[in-house]
């Protein structure tokens, strides 16, 4: 599945639609504004929310928590040592971890599970400024839930980078 996304600086209340290589609405983030912290939604095209993606308040380290249907999915944050690279761990709620990695604020990194590439975000693939792709290379994934950890990922290296 390979799906575009129109980038915007994240900021509250950012709304943006994520659509397939067809042209098709696919996904809309849905930016809270007037929380006390950073919220997301994602909705299919009929306006219901699959994951609900939230700035945990009282953390160490900026982290972000995916829920469905207010149960915990996933919860991202940075990779304590990570030199070269952005590194972001995935502790999903099942007991299994995703790794984040690569160039986050440039839309180059990649989504893997136990070595495995599930999802491929770039740049390279695109002309227009300021679009990336979001190719998932296995069908047996849950899109929502990756599409969430790239929302997450690229939310939490702006934030860090002072993007607030």
């Amino acid at each position: 599945m390979r799906l575009l996304v129109r980038d915007r600086i994240f900021g509250i209340g950012d709304d943006y639609w994520i659509e397939d290589d067809r042209g098709n609405k696919v996904f809309l983030v849905d930016g809270k504004a007037m929380r006390l912290r950073d919220t997301f939604e994602l909705k299919d095209p009929q306006g219901r929310v699959l994951v609900e993606m939230k700035a945990k308040m009282l953390a160490l380290r900026d982290t972000m928590v995916v829920e469905r249907e207010g149960e915990p999915l996933a919860t991202v944050k940075r990779k304590r040592l990570s030199l070269l690279r952005n590194h972001y761990r995935v502790a999903l709620a099942d007991g299994h971890e995703l790794d984040v990695s690569g160039k986050i604020l440039d839309r180059e990194f990649a989504v893997e599970y136990e070595g495995e590439l599930l999802a491929d975000i770039s740049r390279r693939w695109f002309s227009v400024r300021d679009t990336y792709g979001l190719h998932i290379t296995r069908d047996d994934v849950d899109p929502a839930l990756l599409v969430a950890v790239a929302v997450c990922v690229i939310r939490l290296a702006e934030k860090e980078r002072g993007g607030d």
